[in-house]
């Protein structure tokens, strides 16, 4: 099989594509570029496994970057297992193929426990004192070690959070060629977070993005001249594309006004009490999916869900079948924000009773995506906290603002303009109009 290289470039459409990324507008003008119409929901791990499997969400089960445990009665965000995607991978089908096929991962999601031969991915230390350190995770084990002595430890709160910049993105990508030099493998697939951030902040204003996408051009360019001099065949891909938004929409504070959403309330402060409460809301970036505990209130679900601005699209399970999200993870409901609006998580009225969860970076507790973890209330607050940190002394890095109104650019809908759609560009692109089960295709394509 021929060496190829996925390169992830995470939010990256047409639009972005010009003066402020030399490198890569040089690079399409030799290459074909093509869109790919969004699936739904396009949304991080959604879409990677469409890309990876060849197959939607109601098959490959991955419905969002988080649902709700029927049986635990738990919100789960973000997990790690590769067993989650209940379909073949492409490096599984090679592997049948090529029995010399190797494969590394590179920070793709659901990238523990799965059969690549070389993977690396977030994974803090959480220590029982309540401390939370930067680490990864890797296959085999030595990577690891091996990656964060070339390196230096891996910048996780660079990766996410109000600190996120340019240095996670960079280590990934040196990584990658460390990986590369060590192992040789048959494909490896990079993912290059950087983009996301910026743009989930500011949105599409170049006045305030135009430094990150330099700094994403040059990490792009960096390995497209390592794997084009090692004879790669190289695919530069997108997920989704974000466009600009301007209204938070709260769904969990309107099933709760309707008596639908219960919370309890400990040492003062309200939790979403996800198993006895009638109904709620996972919010996932411009989709979320509504879970109906008590089918007898459904009909009165739906009449809250369609007087609720913002709301586009409120999805049954018969109409999900025709957006190919029917998956018993899915919510009773989908929904899809209109092309101004995102879904919060906020489910409490009163800014003094938010959980404690709600104002520091803490996406697993989080019964929903929240881009407001991006931000910060004060650098003079973060600066005491880590003063309290240094001298060994409790502390909470309660920093995060509860203000949803920051947020600037969303993703996750379908039907947005072509010029935002994601994109793949390579130098054989076998058809036109993509969409997101193509992407398997293509990369097969590429080995073969």
């Amino acid at each position: 099989m021929n060496k190829t290289v996925v390169i992830d470039i995470v939010g990256l459409s047409f639009s972005l594509i010009g003066e402020h990324t030399p490198f890569l507008k040089k690079y399409v003008s030799t290459k074909q570029l093509e869109t790919i119409t969004p699936m739904l929901p396009a949304v991080t791990t959604s879409v990677q496994s469409t890309y990876l499997t060849g197959k939607l969400p109601n098959e490959h089960g991955i419905v969002g970057n988080g649902w709700y445990d029927r049986i635990e009665c738990e919100v789960k965000f973000w997990k790690q297992s590769n067993k989650l995607v209940m379909a073949e991978k492409i490096w599984d089908q090679a592997k049948k193929t090529d029995s010399s096929f190797t494969c590394s991962n590179m920070f793709w999601r659901y990238n523990m426990y799965s059969t690549v031969d070389y993977s690396v991915t977030p994974r803090p230390n959480y220590l029982a004192d309540g401390r939370k350190l930067p680490d990864c995770y890797s296959y085999p084990a030595d990577l690891r070690d091996y990656l964060q002595q070339e390196l230096g430890q891996f910048p996780l709160f660079k990766f996410w959070g109000p600190g996120a910049d340019i240095t996670s993105t960079k280590w990934i990508a040196d990584a990658s060629i460390l990986t590369d030099k060590k192992y040789d493998p048959t494909l490896t697939l990079i993912y290059l977070p950087h983009l996301d951030y910026c743009l989930q902040k500011y949105g599409q204003d170049f006045s305030k993005i135009n430094k990150d996408l330099n700094q994403v051009d040059k990490v792009v360019e960096d390995l497209v001249s390592y794997y084009t001099n090692k004879g790669a065949r190289i695919i530069l891909l997108s997920e989704y594309g974000i466009t600009n938004v301007s209204r938070p929409v709260h769904i969990n504070r309107a099933l709760r006004e309707a008596g639908l959403l219960q919370v309890r309330v400990e040492r003062g402060l309200e939790l979403l009490d996800a198993g006895a409460s009638k109904a709620f809301a996972v919010a996932d970036h411009q989709v979320a999916h509504i879970y109906v505990n008590d089918q007898s209130v459904s009909t009165q679900v739906r009449e809250v869900l369609e007087k609720i601005p913002g709301v586009q699209l409120i999805l049954n399970r018969e109409a999900q079948k025709e957006n190919h999200i029917n998956h018993e993870r899915a919510g009773d409901f989908v929904l899809m924000a209109d092309e101004q609006s995102w879904f919060t998580y906020y489910f409490w009225f009163d800014d003094a009773k938010a959980p404690d969860y709600a104002r520091v970076v803490d996406i697993h507790k989080k019964p929903g995506y929240d881009p407001v973890e991006m931000f910060m209330t004060s650098k003079a607050r973060a600066a005491y906290k880590l003063l309290r940190k240094k001298a060994a002394l409790r502390y909470v890095m309660d920093v995060i603002p509860l203000d949803a109104s920051l947020i600037k650019g969303s993703h996750g809908r379908i039907g947005t303009q072509q010029t935002f759609h994601p994109v793949l560009i390579s130098d054989r692109i076998f058809k036109t109009s993509l969409i997101a089960t193509d992407v398997y295709d293509i990369i097969w394509q590429h080995l073969i």
